[in-house]
Parts: structure tokens; sequence; C-alpha cells
């Protein structure tokens, strides 16, 4: 028996307090209402009373906090967009990410690893010059390398692809890095919870009452909530909280699946993505390669897994790495992507007053987290766009403003 569970079960002490309180009664009123316990949501109610004293907070959870797409990624974190004002945003998130452990006091496993994104195509080389440009002048540590670069960082890649698409060169982002999602989560929810936010999960919200065009409050299944404005946070459940204010958004959602192997040595310690093989992957700090493909090829609101997909990317993974064919899969799930047509997120206001939209994160959620939640709360808390998300605002659609972020949002969909 390790000796500190001996001290602890001797000990007179009082126990620790917990991480995270039990849930207790919801109040009848509150200054902000979040929709959503993931890691938007829970840095959206950190922010909001860390930076902005607002402290009167509910964040709702129908489920359990990071149940959703905070718990099915595969945590990769880069800012090598190609779109100025992504390339922005998402530094702006990496940044934030560099100091969590520390603003946290909890080990979220941070790790710097470099990451490339393979050019199989004399077009595919096109586009990472471009990025890699952009990159640059916004200072961002990106460059286009060639075959020989990679064959000496990763000397275990077959560039031939055996015979198929074979690597010409790749975008290599130095900042790229992994995290661990849950801990990411965890630090938001308890830094929330420290300062006075409400969490409440197994809470589902079941209507938005709007008034006059303003938000006046939450139906829940725990009961019903008077609130000054309503941040929804949901990433694939998002049609059925703006159907709740009679709001139509371009979203469309497609299950992401991932996978992970069994763990092995550590031998990996870049990120690796295709957009032509549709195949990205990375070695977690136990040793696990964490795979992922495109997103499926059907609108679906499901979180089912396929033997399609794991076949799939088994197969053009070998292509890179033949020696993986003797590792064995030990798990596989899905999320939820919400997808919108120009592939850059909706954030902030929207035409109901008071309501916040914080959507269309695709498969590239997890790395905005902390801005994301910092960039919300501004905007909820002085009731006006925060410089970074005027982009991405829902009425760009109208007003055919669109940021135009394929190229570099995944891996291809």
């Amino acid at each position: 028996m390790p000796w500190r569970l001996l001290k602890a079960g001797l000990s007179k002490q009082p126990a620790p307090p917990r991480f995270f309180p039990q849930t207790e009664s919801l109040k009848p009123r509150y200054d902000v209402v979040i929709i959503g316990g993931g890691g938007h949501g829970l840095a959206c109610a950190y922010y909001l009373a860390k930076e902005h004293g607002i402290t009167n907070v509910a964040v709702l959870e129908r489920g359990y906090l990071g149940g959703g797409n905070t718990g099915r990624n595969t945590t990769i974190i880069r800012s090598n967009y190609l779109t100025p004002e992504g390339v922005k945003f998402y530094d702006a998130s990496l940044k934030l990410f560099e100091d969590l452990s520390q603003d946290f006091d909890l080990n979220i496993f941070y790790s710097t690893r470099g990451h490339y994104t393979l050019a199989h195509t004399d077009s595919a080389m096109r586009t990472m010059r471009w990025r890699a440009e952009v990159n640059k002048h916004y200072g961002i540590d990106s460059a286009l390398v060639d075959r020989e670069a990679i064959a000496r960082d990763v000397p275990y890649m077959d560039l031939d692809c055996a015979g198929n698409d074979a690597v010409m060169g790749a975008l290599y982002h130095a900042p790229g890095a992994v995290a661990r999602h849950d801990a990411v989560a965890w630090g938001y929810g308890r830094g929330a919870y420290q300062r006075g936010v409400e969490i409440h999960q197994q809470t589902e919200v079941t209507g938005v009452r709007v008034e006059g065009g303003r938000v006046r409050g939450v139906s829940t299944n725990r009961g019903d909530i008077e609130c000054g404005a309503v941040v929804s946070m949901v990433a694939g459940f998002t049609p059925r909280v703006t159907d709740m204010v009679g709001l139509r958004t371009p979203l469309e959602i497609y299950p992401l699946q991932a996978c992970v192997t069994e763990p092995v040595k550590p031998f990996m310690d870049t990120i690796i993505v295709s957009g032509s093989l549709h195949v990205y992957v990375s070695q977690s700090s136990r040793g696990e390669l964490v795979m992922g493909a495109s997103v499926d090829p059907a609108v679906l609101h499901s979180t089912r897994s396929t033997f399609d997909f794991v076949e799939g990317l088994a197969d053009r993974l070998l292509d890179l790495f033949p020696f993986t064919s003797r590792l064995r899969v030990m798990r596989q799930w899905a999320g939820m992507s919400d997808l919108t047509p120009d592939f850059a997120p909706i954030m902030g206001s929207t035409p109901v007053e008071g309501f916040y939209l914080d959507a269309g994160w695709g498969t590239w959620g997890f790395k905005a987290t902390p801005i994301s939640g910092k960039t919300m709360a501004s905007t909820v808390a002085n009731g006006q766009d925060h410089d970074l998300i005027l982009p991405f605002n829902l009425s760009r659609f109208h007003d055919y403003r669109l940021v135009g972020e394929k190229a570099a949002a995944s891996v291809g969909h």
C-alpha cells in the first residue's frame, strides 16, 4: 500500500477539499449562464471570474465535465494557419497554453513537439509555402522544409509511402505541441469554482426564454433560471440550442473519429500530419500512438465509431510507418464536428440580445480553448466582440465576409 494512502487513512486531519464540489441547488437568477461544461465553457467561466470579477455564473453541463469534444480530440496545439485572422487567434491561444500549468497549479502535460504537415504534390508544396510566409509575417515559427530535412528529423518514416504519394516536403511548425485535454478542462473548472462560479453537471438546458428580442432565462431539467446573458458553447449540439432562440446558422455536424494503439517505448517526438493521406499521428506521454483522420463523409449527429474508419486509417498509416503493423488498436471513439462553410469558428454576439455563440470548431476546437474562453469572457463582460473574434461573428455569412481557412483547418474535409 502506498505510504501516502496509508498516511491519509490514519490521519485525523480533515480530508482535502474535493476537486469539484457536490452539485448544489440552482439559484433562481445568475448574471451569466454558460451552456456546456467542456473546455471552452469552463475557460469562459474562469476568465469571467478572474479578469472581470463576474462570479454569479452558472455552467450547465448535461453530462459530465469534459465529456464532449474536449475529451474526444487528439490534443494537438498549433498556430500555423493560413489566414491572418486564424494565425493571430491561434497564436494567442498557444501562448496562453504555455503558462496554464503554472496558472492552474496543475500539470496539464504540455509538451512542445514540433509539427510537420506533409506535402505530397506540387500544389500542396505551394500551399505550404504560402502558409509559411503568412506565419512568418506574424512572427510564427514556421518554415517550408524539404525531404532531406524530414528524413533527418523523422528517420523512421517511409518518405516514399510504399510507392504511393511520396513526400515532397512539409510545413514545419516548431511550436506545435500536445497537452492532456481533460487536465485542461479540470484546471479551468477548478479555477472557476474557486472564484465563486457554480458548476452543475447532469443539468440539461431544455429551453431558452427570449422576450422582446432579448434573453431572459433558461429552462432546465432541474428548473427555470433567470439570467442576463446566455453563452452557448456546446460544439456539435449547437443547432439544438440555436433552435431554442430561433437563430439560423450554416453549421453542419459530422462525426470525427480517432483511436489509440497499445503503449510502446517512446520513439515519436514530433506530430505528423498528412492532408493527402488524411491521417495525423503523435505519441502520448504514456507511449500510445494517438491517431485520427478526416471527418466521416455524411452529416450525422452521432458519436458512434466504425470499423471502416480504423481500417482506412491503418491502411494509410502503414504507408508512412510500415513497422506499426505489429501494434494493436486499443480504443477508438468519435466526437461531433460542427463545421462552417469557411472552416472558421462562429464567435461572439448574435441578433438575439444577450445570447452569445461559440461554435463551428470542427476539428480545431481544443487548441482554441484558452483564447476562446478569454475572448468570449471579454465579449460578455464588455458587451462588444473582442477584437480577435470580430472576423468570426455570425454576421459574416450574411455580409459575405468569409474567412477562408479550409486549406489550413485540418487534414481534409
